[in-house]
């Protein structure tokens, strides 16, 4: 089965950050880590995808997620599952 293609805009030292990813690695999923405290580029990215300044920002197959808290809400919801079971 495909995996979800799930990208997270993170900077090192952000606690937020951590805790997504250590949710996700709890749900199975794999991710693609984008620094943006590295790379002016990809900040400029994630804030034309997210319209937002703070990281982490996730996305899941091109949906923007939000995020730690984004994503755990919609998980209690049941939303964020079938985001992950999905392939892009």
């Amino acid at each position: 089965m495909p995996a979800p293609d799930v990208v997270m805009y993170t900077t090192a030292v952000c606690p937020y950050c951590v805790a997504a990813k250590n949710f996700l690695k709890q749900k199975g999923a794999s991710y693609r880590e984008v620094r943006v405290d590295l790379d002016g580029q990809a900040r400029a990215e994630m804030l034309e995808r997210a319209k937002r300044t703070s990281v982490p920002q996730i996305f899941i197959n091109g949906t923007h997620v939000g995020g730690f808290d984004d994503m755990v809400a919609l998980d209690r919801a049941g939303g964020l599952a079938p985001l992950l079971e999905s392939a892009p």
